[in-house]
C-alpha cells in the first residue's frame, strides 16, 4: 500500500510502497477513507517532539473495516469507523475509573518487539506514530483505537472528530466544564481552536474572545460562534480581553503549543479563572506563571485529548453535526491527496487552513 514515510526531522515525508500485516486476535484492517492534517504531526517533522523513525504519520481519520482478527466482536468487514489515537486497554486503573484517554496499559494494545511489525518498509519496521498512523491508503489497529459510526456520517467529516474536533470540543465540555453564561478566550484559531469555540457556543458561553495573528482566521473564528476577536500580532491581547470582560475571562484555552500564548492564557483570567493548555508546548520548554496569582484562585491545567471517552462522546459529536449544532463542513478549508502532504504541511503553517483533508479513492 503507499504511505507518507517519515524518515527524520526537517525532512519531507515520502510516498512510498509500506507492507502491513494480517490483523491479529483483537486487530483490524481498516481502508483509509478521510485523514485530517494536524498541527500535531508538524510539532515532529519539525523536530520539536522525538519519533523513532523511519515511521508513518497521522493520527486523524475516518475509514471503511476491510478485515477483523478472531476475536473482534464489536466491529465487522463494512463497517464505518473513525480512528482515535486514545486506544485504551479497557481494564487499568484509568480505564476502569472513566479515563481511559489516560490509559496506563497501552502497551498491552500494541505489538511486542519481538514479533513482526504491523507496518514494514522492505523489511524494516515502521513506527506507528500514535498507535495509528493514517497516512496511508490502509490502517492495521487494534480495535480499542476505533469507534463505529453510522454509514450516513461523511468520512471526510468524520475524520475531523479523530482528533482536531475531540481536543477542543472535549477539552471545554470535558476537561475545564465550562457553565453557561460564563466568558471565555480562545488563543489560536486552527482546527482545535475553532473546535474549542464550537464547544464553548454549544455549552452557552455569553462572549468568546477568539484571539490569533492571522485576520482569515479570525474571520472564520466568527463564523463559528467567537462574539469578539483579536488580532494578537498587534494588539496586547490580555490588556484587551480584561478591557472587554472588565477582569478577565472565566475560561482560558490555548491550542497552538506556544509558551508565551500559555502564559497569556493564564494572565487573562479572572480571579478563580481557569486555564486550559491543549497546545502541543515544545519538550524542555517551561510556562512561568506568576506566583502571587494563585492566590487569587486563579487554576492552570492540561488536557488530553479533550479528556475523551470517545466511544461514548464521538457519536454525540456527531449526533451534534447532523442536528447542525457542530459545523464540520466548514472546518474542511482544502481537500488533496495523499501526494500533497508536504504543501498541507505549508499550508498549515503559513496560516492559510483551518484543516486540510486528504482523501484516498
Amino acid at each position: 500500500m503507499k504511505a507518507a514515510v517519515f524518515h527524520g526531522p526537517k525532512q519531507p515525508l515520502k510516498i512510498e510502497d509500506v507492507d502491513i500485516d494480517e490483523p491479529r486476535e483483537h486487530e483490524v484492517v481498516v481502508r483509509t477513507a478521510a485523514t485530517g492534517v494536524c498541527h500535531s504531526d508538524l510539532h515532529f517533522v519539525e523536530g520539536l517532539y522525538p519519533l523513532h523513525a523511519p515511521a508513518v504519520l497521522g493520527h486523524e481519520a475516518a475509514g471503511v473495516v476491510e478485515k477483523v482478527g478472531s476475536a473482534v466482536a464489536y466491529l465487522a468487514p463494512g463497517d464505518h469507523v473513525i480512528a482515535c489515537t486514545s486506544v485504551f486497554c479497557g481494564y487499568c486503573e484509568d480505564c476502569m475509573s472513566g479515563h481511559p484517554n489516560r490509559c496506563s496499559n497501552r502497551a498491552s494494545t500494541q505489538r511486542a518487539k519481538e514479533t513482526k511489525p504491523r507496518l514494514s518498509l522492505k523489511g524494516t519496521p515502521l513506527t506507528q506514530f500514535a498507535d495509528l498512523s493514517t497516512y496511508a491508503e490502509k490502517m492495521l489497529l487494534h480495535e480499542n483505537a476505533l469507534v463505529k459510526i453510522g454509514n450516513d456520517m461523511p468520512l471526510d467529516r468524520a475524520a475531523l472528530i479523530g482528533c482536531g474536533v475531540t481536543t477542543g470540543v472535549g477539552a471545554v465540555l470535558n476537561t475545564a466544564r465550562i457553565e453557561p453564561g460564563c466568558t471565555v478566550a480562545v488563543f489560536g484559531c486552527g482546527g482545535v481552536g475553532i473546535s474549542a469555540i464550537q464547544g464553548a457556543r454549544i455549552a452557552g458561553a455569553r462572549k468568546i474572545i477568539a484571539v490569533d495573528q492571522f485576520e482569515n482566521k479570525l474571520a472564520m473564528a466568527k463564523r463559528f460562534g467567537a462574539t469578539d476577536t483579536i488580532d494578537g500580532s498587534n494588539t496586547e491581547a490580555v490588556k484587551a480581553i480584561k478591557a472587554m470582560t472588565g477582569g478577565g475571562v472565566d475560561y482560558s484555552f490555548e491550542a497552538v503549543g506556544l509558551k508565551h500564548l500559555a502564559e497569556q492564557c493564564y494572565d487573562a483570567l479572572r480571579p478563580g479563572g481557569t486555564a486550559t493548555i491543549i497546545g502541543m508546548i515544545p519538550v524542555g520548554q517551561k510556562v512561568e506563571i506568576d506566583g502571587p496569582k494563585l492566590l487569587s484562585e486563579r487554576k492552570i491545567q492540561g488536557t488530553n485529548m479533550g479528556s475523551n471517552r470517545f466511544r461514548i462522546d464521538m457519536p454525540r459529536y456527531i449526533d451534534f453535526y447532523l442536528q447542525g449544532r457542530l459545523n464540520l463542513d466548514d472546518m474542511v478549508s482544502k481537500r488533496a491527496r495523499l501526494e500533497n502532504v508536504n504543501d498541507a504541511f505549508e499550508s498549515m503553517k503559513k496560516g492559510e487552513v483551518a484543516r486540510t483533508v486528504l482523501m484516498f479513492d
